[in-house]
């Protein structure tokens, strides 16, 4: 395994760093993991980048390390995954483009929901999971992040986002629930949640998935169905934490948990 890109975690045992004291107060032992490896991710990117940004609370802390970094002279431009991503890069100034910019990516930097041992992945919590898989298909590299918590024997205890168009959504709610025995329309306290892209999501709570990718092709062919939380395949780069430290897995070779 290539433990190159490590950090150690000082999650409630007195072994902060130096300096660093103060800037862990108040965070929880999760939260510790989540900066040690969106800070590990800051350091893949080189000045000149292109860069997706990606969309959660794990990104949070990669934004403001790359943040720090930019404001010491590194430059690099980010397309977002969504508008909450749009917020976070205008809080930690990080320079924005569009589609009409370019449509090549040099990295992507994501979070995940849930990471089975293949490195498939779960995605979509924060409901950006279309233009999530949009940003990085258009990556020549992808980096996710993720704390111990989002490391699965198998995925599926996290419930599986699907985006579906609103007409006759009701119809498409019907056909996902062939495939999983829970299905639900994600809602707010104002009524259904609705996408970056003025969409519905299901969130269809499946059990053990088996096969992801197969499930990924039988819920895509299913009429209504704009993109599912499956990532299978993408990951070119994992940053996870293993012993209170920050672990780079390049493949499934170096996977330590399953």
């Amino acid at each position: 395994r290539d433990l190159s890109c490590r950090r150690v975690i000082a999650a409630g045992r007195g072994e902060q760093a130096e300096g660093e004291g103060a800037m862990s107060e108040g965070l929880s032992p999760q939260d510790l993991e989540k900066r040690a490896v969106g800070e590990a991710a800051a350091t893949h990117v080189a000045d000149g980048m292109v860069i997706g940004l990606g969309t959660g609370s794990t990104v949070k802390f990669f934004a403001e390390a790359l943040g720090a970094r930019i404001a010491g002279g590194l430059k690099v431009r980010a397309l977002p995954t969504s508008e909450a991503s749009i917020d976070l890069a205008q809080r930690y100034d990080i320079p924005l483009i569009d589609w009409s910019v370019t449509t090549s990516l040099d990295l992507c930097v994501d979070g995940a929901d849930e990471v089975s041992p293949d490195l498939s992945m779960i995605k979509g919590g924060g409901g950006a999971l279309l233009w999530e898989k949009i940003v990085a298909s258009a990556a020549a590299k992808r980096i996710y992040i993720a704390d111990s918590s989002k490391l699965v024997a198998r995925l599926g205890a996290f419930p599986l986002p699907v985006e579906v168009v609103r007409f006759g959504h009701q119809t498409t709610a019907e056909r996902l629930a062939e495939h999983c025995p829970d299905v639900a329309l994600r809602a707010t306290p104002d009524g259904p949640f609705v996408t970056d892209s003025g969409h519905f999501i299901y969130d269809c709570r499946m059990g053990a998935i088996d096969d992801p990718a197969a499930l990924d092709r039988a819920l895509g062919a299913i009429p209504g169905v704009v993109e599912t939380g499956l990532f299978v395949g993408m990951v070119d780069m994992l940053i996870a934490v293993r012993d209170g430290e920050a672990a780079t897995i390049e493949g499934p070779d170096g996977v330590w948990w399953g």
